[in-house]
Protein backbone atom coordinates (compact mmCIF):
# COMPACT_ATOMS: atom_id res chain seq x y z
CA UNK A 1 0.00 0.00 0.00
CA UNK A 2 2.81 2.59 0.57
CA UNK A 3 3.89 1.76 -3.05
CA UNK A 4 0.45 2.17 -4.10
CA UNK A 5 0.09 5.52 -2.55
CA UNK A 6 3.57 6.71 -3.73
CA UNK A 7 2.28 6.13 -7.21
CA UNK A 8 -1.01 7.91 -6.36
CA UNK A 9 0.47 11.15 -4.71
CA UNK A 10 3.43 11.20 -7.30
CA UNK A 11 1.00 11.64 -10.47
CA UNK A 12 -1.12 13.49 -8.51
CA UNK A 13 1.82 16.28 -8.09
CA UNK A 14 2.66 15.74 -11.95
CA UNK A 15 -0.08 16.49 -13.29
CA UNK A 16 -1.44 19.06 -10.57
CA UNK A 17 1.66 20.94 -11.57
CA UNK A 18 1.69 19.93 -15.03
CA UNK A 19 -1.54 20.88 -16.01
CA UNK A 20 -1.54 23.75 -13.05
CA UNK A 21 1.26 25.32 -14.93
CA UNK A 22 -0.65 25.18 -18.65
CA UNK A 23 -4.05 26.67 -17.09
CA UNK A 24 -2.28 29.78 -15.64
CA UNK A 25 -0.48 30.12 -18.55
CA UNK A 26 -3.88 30.75 -19.87
CA UNK A 27 -5.34 32.60 -17.45
CA UNK A 28 -2.30 35.04 -17.12
CA UNK A 29 -2.20 35.56 -20.99
CA UNK A 30 1.20 34.26 -21.20
CA UNK A 31 2.81 34.90 -18.27
CA UNK A 32 3.96 31.00 -17.71
CA UNK A 33 5.28 30.81 -21.26
CA UNK A 34 6.04 27.80 -23.29
CA UNK A 35 9.48 27.21 -21.58
CA UNK A 36 7.94 27.76 -18.24
CA UNK A 37 5.56 24.73 -19.06
CA UNK A 38 8.05 22.35 -20.01
CA UNK A 39 10.47 23.54 -16.89
CA UNK A 40 7.57 23.00 -14.79
CA UNK A 41 7.42 19.43 -16.18
CA UNK A 42 10.82 18.63 -15.85
CA UNK A 43 11.40 19.81 -12.71
CA UNK A 44 7.98 18.12 -11.15
CA UNK A 45 9.50 15.06 -12.58
CA UNK A 46 12.86 15.20 -11.24
CA UNK A 47 11.54 16.25 -7.34
CA UNK A 48 8.85 13.23 -7.76
CA UNK A 49 11.43 10.41 -8.89
CA UNK A 50 14.05 11.76 -6.09
CA UNK A 51 11.59 11.82 -3.18
CA UNK A 52 9.76 8.74 -4.10
CA UNK A 53 11.95 6.57 -6.31
CA UNK A 54 13.06 4.73 -3.48
CA UNK A 55 9.38 3.46 -2.05
CA UNK A 56 7.64 2.55 -5.55
CA UNK A 57 10.62 3.55 -8.46
CA UNK A 58 7.82 6.32 -8.95
CA UNK A 59 6.63 5.17 -12.24
CA UNK A 60 3.96 7.97 -11.81
CA UNK A 61 3.26 6.51 -15.99
CA UNK A 62 1.48 3.57 -16.72
CA UNK A 63 3.40 3.24 -20.25
CA UNK A 64 6.42 2.51 -17.81
CA UNK A 65 4.84 0.34 -15.57
CA UNK A 66 3.48 -1.94 -18.42
CA UNK A 67 6.62 -1.59 -19.76
CA UNK A 68 8.57 -2.89 -16.74
CA UNK A 69 5.94 -5.84 -15.80
CA UNK A 70 7.16 -6.73 -19.77
CA UNK A 71 10.29 -7.15 -18.74
CA UNK A 72 8.93 -9.07 -15.58
CA UNK A 73 10.59 -6.58 -13.02
CA UNK A 74 7.27 -6.25 -11.30
CA UNK A 75 4.10 -8.49 -11.23
CA UNK A 76 1.14 -8.18 -12.50
CA UNK A 77 -0.66 -7.62 -9.20
CA UNK A 78 1.45 -4.85 -8.99
CA UNK A 79 0.68 -3.35 -12.54
CA UNK A 80 -2.69 -3.29 -11.65
CA UNK A 81 -1.97 -1.60 -8.50
CA UNK A 82 0.17 0.99 -9.45
CA UNK A 83 -2.19 1.78 -12.93
CA UNK A 84 -5.29 2.01 -10.82
CA UNK A 85 -3.00 4.50 -8.45
CA UNK A 86 -1.99 6.57 -11.02
CA UNK A 87 -5.19 7.37 -12.79
CA UNK A 88 -6.58 7.93 -9.34
CA UNK A 89 -3.79 10.66 -8.37
CA UNK A 90 -4.54 12.19 -12.10
CA UNK A 91 -7.82 12.74 -11.49
CA UNK A 92 -8.49 13.89 -8.51
CA UNK A 93 -5.27 16.58 -9.75
CA UNK A 94 -7.78 17.51 -12.57
CA UNK A 95 -10.90 17.21 -10.78
CA UNK A 96 -9.36 20.16 -8.08
CA UNK A 97 -8.39 22.04 -11.25
CA UNK A 98 -12.00 21.90 -12.74
CA UNK A 99 -13.00 23.08 -8.88
CA UNK A 100 -10.27 25.85 -8.71
CA UNK A 101 -10.36 26.66 -12.54
CA UNK A 102 -13.89 26.68 -13.94
CA UNK A 103 -13.48 28.61 -16.41
CA UNK A 104 -10.76 26.91 -18.30
CA UNK A 105 -11.98 24.43 -21.56
CA UNK A 106 -9.03 22.14 -21.65
CA UNK A 107 -8.01 22.00 -18.13
CA UNK A 108 -4.49 21.19 -19.68
CA UNK A 109 -5.66 18.23 -21.56
CA UNK A 110 -2.72 17.16 -24.45
CA UNK A 111 -5.02 17.59 -27.90
CA UNK A 112 -3.37 16.94 -31.30
CA UNK A 113 -2.47 20.65 -33.17
CA UNK A 114 -2.05 18.78 -36.76
CA UNK A 115 -3.52 15.30 -37.19
CA UNK A 116 -4.07 12.65 -34.62
CA UNK A 117 -2.02 10.10 -36.55
CA UNK A 118 1.17 12.93 -36.83
CA UNK A 119 0.47 13.03 -32.84
CA UNK A 120 0.58 9.27 -32.82
CA UNK A 121 3.90 8.99 -34.04
CA UNK A 122 5.97 12.01 -32.38
CA UNK A 123 4.26 10.54 -28.94
CA UNK A 124 5.47 7.36 -29.64
CA UNK A 125 8.59 8.54 -30.64
CA UNK A 126 8.82 10.72 -27.39
CA UNK A 127 7.95 7.63 -25.47
CA UNK A 128 10.42 5.66 -27.09
CA UNK A 129 13.49 8.11 -26.45
CA UNK A 130 12.19 8.51 -22.64
CA UNK A 131 11.71 4.99 -21.55
CA UNK A 132 15.47 4.09 -23.10
CA UNK A 133 16.60 7.38 -21.21
CA UNK A 134 15.21 5.56 -18.04
CA UNK A 135 17.01 2.47 -18.61
CA UNK A 136 20.30 3.94 -19.25
CA UNK A 137 19.92 6.13 -16.54
CA UNK A 138 19.03 3.24 -14.28
CA UNK A 139 22.09 1.28 -15.42
CA UNK A 140 24.79 4.00 -15.88
CA UNK A 141 23.77 5.32 -12.54
CA UNK A 142 23.41 2.18 -10.28
CA UNK A 143 20.74 3.07 -8.27
CA UNK A 144 21.59 6.71 -7.31
CA UNK A 145 18.40 8.32 -7.47
CA UNK A 146 19.58 11.81 -7.36
CA UNK A 147 21.15 10.98 -10.93
CA UNK A 148 18.16 9.11 -12.56
CA UNK A 149 15.54 12.30 -10.93
CA UNK A 150 17.72 14.79 -12.95
CA UNK A 151 18.13 12.60 -16.62
CA UNK A 152 14.82 11.58 -16.30
CA UNK A 153 13.77 15.21 -15.39
CA UNK A 154 15.79 16.30 -18.37
CA UNK A 155 14.66 14.15 -20.78
CA UNK A 156 11.12 15.01 -19.99
CA UNK A 157 11.78 19.21 -20.11
CA UNK A 158 13.58 18.52 -23.67
CA UNK A 159 10.94 16.52 -24.88
CA UNK A 160 7.56 19.15 -23.38
CA UNK A 161 9.90 21.76 -25.09
CA UNK A 162 9.99 20.34 -28.52
CA UNK A 163 7.03 18.85 -28.81
CA UNK A 164 4.40 20.58 -26.83
CA UNK A 165 3.32 22.79 -29.24
CA UNK A 166 1.65 20.16 -31.48
CA UNK A 167 1.26 17.06 -29.45
CA UNK A 168 1.25 18.46 -25.65
CA UNK A 169 4.01 16.44 -24.97
CA UNK A 170 2.42 13.36 -22.94
CA UNK A 171 3.90 10.41 -22.74
CA UNK A 172 1.95 9.18 -19.89
CA UNK A 173 -1.95 7.74 -19.97
CA UNK A 174 -3.00 8.89 -16.86
CA UNK A 175 -1.23 12.44 -17.47
CA UNK A 176 -3.50 12.91 -20.32
CA UNK A 177 -6.35 10.58 -19.66
CA UNK A 178 -7.62 12.84 -16.13
CA UNK A 179 -8.23 16.51 -18.00
CA UNK A 180 -9.48 14.66 -20.81
CA UNK A 181 -12.26 12.79 -18.76
CA UNK A 182 -12.88 15.57 -16.34
CA UNK A 183 -13.33 18.58 -19.28
CA UNK A 184 -15.16 15.93 -21.71
CA UNK A 185 -11.89 16.39 -24.73
CA UNK A 186 -11.65 12.58 -25.25
CA UNK A 187 -12.05 12.96 -29.17
CA UNK A 188 -8.16 12.05 -29.64
CA UNK A 189 -7.59 10.19 -26.09
CA UNK A 190 -6.50 6.96 -28.04
CA UNK A 191 -3.80 8.74 -29.29
CA UNK A 192 -2.04 9.13 -25.77
CA UNK A 193 -2.77 5.97 -24.49
CA UNK A 194 -1.25 4.04 -27.29
CA UNK A 195 1.10 5.49 -28.25
CA UNK A 196 3.06 5.99 -25.31
CA UNK A 197 2.51 2.39 -24.22
CA UNK A 198 3.85 1.05 -27.33
CA UNK A 199 6.74 4.00 -27.63
CA UNK A 200 7.72 2.65 -24.09
CA UNK A 201 7.44 -0.98 -25.18
CA UNK A 202 9.87 -0.51 -28.16
CA UNK A 203 12.00 1.84 -26.19
CA UNK A 204 13.00 -1.27 -23.59
CA UNK A 205 13.01 -3.89 -26.62
CA UNK A 206 16.29 -1.42 -28.28
CA UNK A 207 17.33 -0.46 -24.92
CA UNK A 208 17.60 -4.83 -23.97
CA UNK A 209 20.26 -4.61 -27.63
CA UNK A 210 22.24 -2.10 -26.02
CA UNK A 211 22.71 -4.25 -22.92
Amino acid sequence: MKKYFSEFFGTFILVFFGTGAIILNEVTEGAITHIGISLTFGLTVTLVIYVLGNISGAHINPAVSFTLWTKRNISGKVLTGYVISQCAGALLASTIMRVAFPSSVALGSTLPAGTSYQSFFIELGLSFALMLGILQAEKISTGKILTISIVVGLIVGLEAFFAGPITGASMNPARSLAPALVSGHTESLWVYILAPVIGCWLGSKVNSLLS
